[in-house]
């Protein structure tokens, strides 16, 4: 299980994401993610440990609209840099539970193509990124694990492995 000192590297592929989503749009790359944390603090609530860490999110996808002698479109990616902490309690053996918050940036970039090409510029824009999640950890040995987080961030659904460093 997740205790105090232990380092845990995650590497992860999003289902579902609230980025690329309506008419036109298409995923070019599925949400990935990697994200390290720490455990800091234990015996919370008895068997509780604190954990904090980094996260890198991104997802990549287009808008892409064909009509007549019209073929044109946008490509987006979005990268979220952040901090994350998360609050673990072990309830089945073997498997490491937790909850937690993310409070990073959102990098937008975003390039013009197609036959159509206007105003020919690439605007770029970020925003605070703020995430929720509930998540375990399988292990499987004392340093291989399968997670799951569910939650709202680069996507609803991430599906992984973890490596305890």
């Amino acid at each position: 299980m997740f205790t105090i000192d232990d380092k845990v590297l995650n590497v992860g592929v999003g289902i579902g994401s609230v980025y690329g989503i309506g008419t036109y749009y298409k995923t070019t790359i599925p949400p990935i993610s990697i994200s390290f944390e720490k455990a800091i603090i234990d015996d919370i609530l008895d068997e509780g440990v604190i954990g904090v860490g980094a996260y890198l999110g991104y997802t990549s996808y287009k808008w892409h609209y064909v009509y007549s002698t019209y073929d044109y479109g946008w490509r987006y990616t979005n990268i979220i840099l952040g901090a994350r902490g998360n609050f673990h309690y072990p309830i089945i053996d073997n498997l490491d539970t937790y909850l937690g918050v993310l409070l990073g940036y959102n990098i937008v970039t975003s390039r013009e193509f197609g036959t159509m090409g206007v105003y020919d510029y690439s605007p770029k824009s970020g925003s605070i990124a703020f995430a929720g999640y509930i998540g375990g950890r399988y292990y499987f040995s004392d340093k291989f694990s399968a997670f799951a987080e569910l939650g709202y961030g680069i996507a609803y659904l991430t599906l992984g492995v973890g490596i305890k460093l």
